[in-house]
């Protein structure tokens, strides 16, 4: 028995650690990089930046570009301009994740679930608030991108909640990633402590408030029905 859970679980753990560290690594080296052609990114047209968008699409795809991240620094160099081209990267992140899971697990993680009638009924409890659960996680600013978009994947949610619940999650905390990049003097304040801010620090506490106690409730009133 230990040996059917070690196998069921190793996998996602591994990806979930994978997802975790990747991005630090790759977000340095990023960071690095932005510093040392400020001059050159801020000349970037519009063709160069659609460019740029679809090769960090790729890249948060593979959990090396963490989103926030990236709404600093292309915040910094288009201000307001950089919401549309961050949420269209979202979104296929989010679309391409999802595929991309359902291409290699093929259900087989919420199979194994299922096989336990206790498992199996809490996951169809809270699957009837899917999309409040996508929501309140997709809306704290401490869950990693990735992992949140593996962890829902590899659940089985429906896709059009995973889009949803994603896209307005996200937009509280794109908007103050923006708004705290315009505030910013030199990008590399911005990039190593991006939280420096009294607002944005309270804005941010102001998220994790909501996304918790928003969980707490969606999931007690799920698994007390």
């Amino acid at each position: 028995m230990k040996t059917v859970l070690l196998k069921a679980f190793s996998g996602p753990a591994l990806a979930g650690l994978v997802l975790s560290v990747a991005p630090l690594l790759f977000s340095s080296a990023l960071t690095y990089l932005t510093i040392s052609n400020e001059e050159t990114i801020a000349q970037f047209n519009g063709w160069e930046w659609l460019l740029l968008t679809i090769a960090c699409c790729l890249t948060s795809t593979f959990a090396l570009t963490p989103p926030t991240f990236l709404a600093l620094i292309f915040g910094y160099f288009l201000g307001w301009n950089a919401l549309l081209p961050l949420f269209a990267l979202n979104m296929v992140c989010i679309l391409l994740v999802n595929k991309l899971v359902s291409w290699f697990d093929q259900d087989r993680f919420v199979h194994f679930i299922e096989q336990n009638p206790k498992a199996k009924n809490v996951l169809e409890r809270i699957r009837e608030q899917e999309l409040k659960v996508i929501f309140f996680t997709k809306l704290s600013p401490v869950l990693p991108f990735a992992v949140t978009n593996l962890v829902f994947a590899l659940s089985g949610a429906r896709l059009n909640n995973i889009l949803l619940g994603g896209f307005l999650g996200m937009i509280p905390r794109t908007l103050i990633a923006v708004w705290t990049a315009k505030q910013a003097k030199e990008i590399r304040t911005l990039v190593e402590d991006p939280n420096a801010g009294n607002e944005t620090q309270l804005l941010i506490g102001v998220l994790l408030l909501a996304s918790v106690v928003g969980l707490f409730v969606v999931l007690n009133r799920a698994l007390n029905r």
